[in-house]
């Protein structure tokens, strides 16, 4: 499908409404994308028409939306590249795709005395889950650190990784900085010295096309929410080698072979780690999204959503007082600034009476604050639907609340 940035902002329905008079512009995509039509009308047709639970049922609606639902995961593995079905685990989240690595992983390869690497510029969500588990194991973490520009400094791992290194935990896109580090070099540094990789995606896979073959990484999670399908579920791939080898993350329904109080034998992959009804609607509204991102040229998408950032960073740096975080070659269409004497907060209230949605605070990266000796940024991100319009218009309600702040 040719790209014709009019007939795909009419496929979200979202995009036509207005916020306090004036027309909405949705500048928040880094915490979440809005949904296109097809998304919406898949998810109410599957709930009025073909809900059933998944698997184990033999009537026709569980076996249809079993059916969807697999084809859903295989629309996963041609997304990622993936060897097979097995490789790809459906969960409630990024979040919760880390977690089940740290916990399960984790319980079977870190013992006390051990290290994980993990670099500074993660969100959350790929910190606090190893913190955990060092808590639990007496492990140490150590973390690799970006310089001012928020370059990621590679060149500083191979001194961070010894014989007892058991992962290397890193985004494949910064969520405040916008940086996009050499992953494949990352991951190619660690297996060199037998250490495995856990690729955060959820930023990556929206702004790049995605090969955990080529990549190589032994982990990758992203979330549906960030890749215009609905909230509430995301994708663990690994490798079947370590899927194969890691207990089960939790225990219950559709995990498990055979039960019995004499022991347990677990499914096989990826059910293993699909324990309980999974979030199957949701998973198949994912599949749908990514149906509808292949009709496009990624690239030509892309190459926009970075035409976007470029220009805001251009207009936005002639503000005086300006600070953008995050100045590397190599980003993905985020930008994160602060004013001089304007707070973050403040800055972000006031564009959102102009109508114009921003994200403001640390973004779940404290480290990254911690950094740059800030308290948060205001963040502007771009999506392929957003206009140069709408560049113009969040450079006119920065300068506008500039002369009312100070």
């Amino acid at each position: 499908m040719a790209f014709d940035l009019n007939k795909i902002r009419e496929e979200f329905p979202l995009l036509s409404r207005k916020v306090y008079g004036k027309p909405l512009i949705y500048l928040d995509n880094a915490a979440t994308a809005q949904k296109p039509r097809v998304v919406i009308e898949a998810i109410d047709r599957l709930y009025r028409e073909e809900n059933a639970n998944i698997h184990r049922g033999v009537h026709h609606l569980s076996e249809r939306c079993t059916e969807l639902y697999e084809e859903a995961r295989m629309r996963v593995v041609r997304l990622l590249g993936a060897e097979d079905r097995g490789e790809i685990v459906f969960t409630a989240g990024a979040t919760a795709a880390i977690n089940l690595v740290a916990s399960s992983y984790g319980e079977m390869a870190v013992r006390e005395g051990d290290n994980l690497v993990v670099s500074e510029m993660e969100h959350h969500s790929n910190i606090v889950p190893w913190q955990l588990l060092c808590e639990r194991k007496g492990a140490e973490i150590r973390v690799l650190p970006f310089d001012d520009e928020g370059r990621l400094m590679i060149e500083k791992l191979p001194e961070l990784i010894d014989e007892r290194t058991r992962i290397v935990a890193v985004a494949q896109a910064s969520n405040v900085l916008g940086t996009m580090p050499d992953v494949a070099e990352i991951v190619r540094v660690a297996h060199t010295k037998g250490v495995p990789v856990m690729v955060d995606g959820c930023q990556g896979v929206v702004h790049s096309a995605v090969d955990v073959k080529a990549l190589d990484c032994d982990f990758y999670a992203f979330s549906s929410h960030k890749l215009y399908g609905p909230t509430g579920v995301g994708v663990l791939y690994g490798k079947r080698e370590w899927l194969e080898q890691m207990p089960p993350y939790m225990g219950g329904g559709d995990m498990v072979s055979r039960v019995s109080f004499g022991g347990t034998t677990y499914a096989e992959l990826p059910l293993k780690f699909e324990a309980g009804t999974a979030n199957y609607i949701d998973a198949i509204g994912l599949g749908e999204a990514i149906k509808w991102l292949e009709d496009f040229n990624r690239e030509e998408l892309v190459a926009w959503e970075n035409e976007l950032r470029v220009a805001a960073e251009a207009k936005l740096s002639e503000i005086e007082g300006l600070t953008i975080y995050g100045r590397t070659p190599e980003k993905c269409s985020i930008v994160s600034f602060n004013i001089e004497g304007v707070h973050n907060y403040d800055l972000g209230m006031i564009l959102d009476k102009l109508g114009i949605a921003v994200r403001t605070g640390a973004h779940c990266a404290d480290p990254v604050m911690d950094h740059f000796g800030i308290r948060g940024t205001c963040r502007a991100s771009f999506s392929f639907y957003n206009t140069m319009d709408e560049v113009d218009a969040l450079v006119a309600g920065v300068r506008r609340a500039v002369q009312m702040l100070k």
